[in-house]
């Protein structure tokens, strides 16, 4: 098969399939054509019904009176001249000669002859029109002899019926010459008539046809008219959820439609603005925490450097400080520390809304990074390791640092020795479990484990976590593609789990500036200050 046949092939699949969704049963297009086409159906039926009863009516009626007034008429004339009492012989003549009218029906004369005895004369001869053809009830109302009043003028009246045989309509009328004479009936075949009605009823229903077609198409057309501006419309929203703020929708008309446009556009202005006006707070609100951090460096070097060498005064050997005011030092000191580590923190949490982190990767062993992580921070003898050599990944090494010591750091100060960090490798990703025995973590603050400057004891607001180790961990997971959670183990403490992926390289390598930038954040974190998670 030619690779143009398959693109012809492949581009009528697909409009098919775009066919078929446009009309698919839950579609608004389909049910207005449905209902459209329900409608005009529903009218075309009743048109061409009503018009085929009016017609109906109209043909039979005027070929039953044409031929009952011939009728009548020819038994005045003929059958009136013939004797009281004919003859077999001249009721057949007669007969013959009515049935030659302009109608061209045939005559059944009934009558007695000079010897009382019953003769007839069919116009058809001894194999035609026969009494036993008209129906009994209309040979009774006939020959019935009705009492003459002011309102009934006549003891008889032609009368008449129409009849089905072979599946062909018939009209049979008879009447009885007053003041003596033969009585006569008539048969009329009414296929003429029937085969007009019927081709009345072939072009109703052609006619009916035709107008559901037009119908549908009408309808098709009207809803692709109405809802061409509603598919815009939807366009126009799923762009502007994905964040096309710009996207407006044009307006013509003055109809509904146009002005759910209007509204749509002034919405769409109005989420603009305010978006803008909310990242333009966003983005001063993160220079100020930035720059703030940056005007804080220059202070704190200097405030670093003064308790540095206070507290080689207090750990040196009959050091120079005064014990009354020794207290007092060792808080400065620590108080230092912790708002050196905060400002490192804000810096890092900076970086990561600015959108400028990112990842330097190297090949790393999962179980060396983890065991260079504790040892770095003296934890060999609280933390219990399993984790086989040659688990793999392309990552961050510092960033994974950070992320271990905040975790590992959080297990050993809230939850209960020991600490066991187990490492396994499945489906192209590390997980890394880091399990306590503490008393876990309270349910209604799981929720809230990572998020920014959250502790789960309000009473105590001051310590020397920031409440940002956690957060700053699980942004580290992310950048890489990764994902931590927290829960409760079943045989008690707390139990965090880091996901990443083997290979990170996807992923956008950090740049040198921001490689410089992001430095002295995880020795500092590594110390695993934070006090969010446990109570």
């Amino acid at each position: 098969m030619t690779q143009e046949h398959q693109g012809g092939l492949r581009g009528w699949a697909a409009a098919r399939k775009g066919v078929w969704s446009r009309l698919r049963l839950t579609s608004l297009r389909l049910r207005l054509v449905v209902v459209f086409g329900l409608v005009a159906l529903t009218a075309a039926v009743s048109a061409s019904g009503i018009a085929y009863w009016l017609n109906r009516e109209a043909v039979l009626t005027r070929a039953q009176d044409a031929v009952l007034r011939d009728f009548e008429q020819e038994m005045q004339n003929r059958a009136g001249s013939l004797p009281e009492h004919p003859t077999q012989d001249e009721l057949q003549h007669t007969a013959g000669q009515m049935a030659n009218s302009s109608q061209r029906f045939s005559v059944l004369l009934v009558a007695e002859n000079a010897d009382g005895e019953t003769v007839y004369g069919s116009s058809g001869g001894l194999g035609g029109f026969s009494l036993t053809d008209v129906p009994e009830s209309l040979r009774k109302a006939v020959t019935k002899e009705q009492k003459v009043t002011s309102a009934n003028k006549y003891p008889y009246h032609l009368y008449w019926q129409r009849t089905v045989e072979d599946d062909t309509p018939y009209l049979v009328a008879g009447t009885r010459l007053i003041g003596g004479g033969p009585t006569g009936y008539m048969l009329k075949s009414l296929e003429p008539e029937a085969k007009d009605l019927n081709s009345l009823a072939w072009s109703l229903g052609i006619a009916t046809g035709l107008a559901l077609i037009g119908s549908a198409l009408l309808a098709q057309a009207l809803a692709t008219t109405v809802l061409k501006p509603v598919h815009r419309l939807g366009v126009a929203a799923r762009r502007l959820g994905e964040g096309k703020l710009d996207t407006r929708l044009r307006v013509s008309g003055t109809d509904e439609l146009a002005d759910l446009s209007r509204t749509f556009n002034s919405a769409a202005e109005a989420l603009e603005k305010r978006v803008a006006d909310m990242a333009g707070r966003e983005a001063a609100s993160r220079r100020f925490v930035a720059d703030m951090s940056h005007e804080l460096r220059t202070p704190l070097t200097a405030i670093t450097a003064v308790t540095e060498v206070l507290e080689e005064e207090l750990e040196s050997e009959g050091g120079g400080i005064d014990p009354m005011i020794e207290p007092a030092v060792r808080l400065v000191v620590s108080e230092t520390r912790r708002l050196n580590d905060l400002v490192e923190n804000l810096m890092e949490v900076t970086r990561f809304d600015a959108g400028t982190a990112r990842l330097v990767l190297d090949d790393v062993d999962v179980a060396d990074q983890i065991t260079a992580c504790i040892d770095a921070r003296a934890w060999l003898d609280a933390v219990e390791l399993d984790a086989e050599r040659g688990i793999h990944a392309r990552l961050d090494p510092r960033r994974l640092d950070v992320i271990l010591a905040n975790l590992i750091g959080n297990a050993l100060k809230h939850g209960g020795s020991p600490v066991r960090v187990s490492v396994t490798a499945a489906d192209d990703e590390v997980v890394i479990a880091v399990r306590d025995h503490g008393p876990g973590i309270p349910e209604d603050v799981l929720p809230h484990v990572f998020d920014r400057f959250y502790k789960a004891s309000a009473s105590r607001p001051r310590s020397e976590g920031s409440g940002l180790g956690l957060s700053i961990a699980l942004e580290n997971a992310h950048i890489h593609g990764g994902e931590i959670t927290a829960a409760n183990s079943p045989e008690g403490g707390a139990v965090f789990t880091l996901r990443l992926p083997q290979d990170a390289s996807t992923l956008a390598e950090l740049d040198s500036e921001g490689s410089g930038d992001a430095e002295g954040s995880a020795g500092d974190e590594g110390k695993g200050k934070d006090a969010k998670g446990q109570a």
